[in-house]
């Protein structure tokens, strides 16, 4: 059985951190979005397990950063921001139901939205959010299950998985202007159009299924084109404070 872990949006979140100018957030329409988002996830099979929303933290419904699932055991992360660090426990503890769990430890930093898995290669971003001590701990974690970790410099965006997609495991989705290109060489590479480099994020699902925004249509087109089966949402009130459909769920396959 696969497992997705999600986490349901608080009323503060209308306070989620955000990189740019504050705006103003529909937490009602975010629910609204946060549930046709699990709906998707349940039609493509997945065991959708919620975890609660804490008002106390603004960000919690991205799951993501908190949590990096390997083959044989779940990194419990650091994130950058120090007010998300509470977010970690009430996550770890349903992932310690499914697997054993590491934890990284200060003075490193991690946020899961900097991993990207392509085949047995974890692509960890070098942000604001994710430091060389975490990457560290977490190439140590990951050579148990025989993953090598490659660190990749990211700019003008929060995390890698802002500027890299995995469509699937031999094909990245770009936005060339954020990353070294020649990191991902040895993959085919298509590049995210022009002007939707911020709005066009992708999930892959364990089907090949990928799971995209309504906010890019011409990517959309293009990932179409080739060949790509695709389901969309609206996850617009999340992108306005800088989260992507790959920040609000942590998936576990089979």
């Amino acid at each position: 059985m696969a497992f997705a872990l999600v986490r349901s949006v608080p009323e503060s979140f209308v306070d989620a951190l955000v990189m740019g100018e504050r705006p103003a957030i529909d937490v009602d329409r975010a629910r609204t979005q946060h549930a046709e988002y699990r709906q998707v996830l349940e039609r493509e099979g997945y065991e959708v397990r919620v975890v609660a929303a804490d008002e106390t933290h603004p960000d919690c419904p991205f799951i993501e950063d908190t949590a990096v699932v390997l083959d044989t055991l779940a990194v419990a992360t650091r994130p950058g921001a120090a007010a998300r660090r509470g977010e970690v426990a009430a996550v770890a503890a349903e992932l310690e139901r499914l697997k054993p769990i590491r934890i990284i430890e200060a003075p490193g930093t991690l946020d899961g939205g900097d991993v990207l898995r392509m085949g047995d290669t974890l692509y960890v971003g070098r942000s604001t959010r994710t430091n060389d001590a975490g990457i560290e701990q977490l190439a140590e974690f990951a050579a148990t299950d025989g993953l090598r970790v490659i660190a990749v410099p990211v700019r003008g965006v929060l995390h890698l998985k802002s500027a890299v997609a995995q469509l699937d495991e031999a094909t990245v989705l770009v936005a060339p202007r954020c990353v070294d290109m020649d990191l991902f060489s040895g993959y085919g590479i298509i590049e995210k159009v022009s002007g939707e480099e911020h709005l066009a994020s992708v999930l892959r699902l364990g089907s090949g299924r990928l799971v995209t925004t309504t906010t890019a249509p011409r990517t959309r087109q293009l990932l179409q084109e080739h060949g790509y089966a695709i389901d969309v949402v609206d996850s617009s009130e999340f992108q306005a404070v800088d989260g992507g459909v790959t920040c609000l769920s942590i998936l576990v396959e089979d």
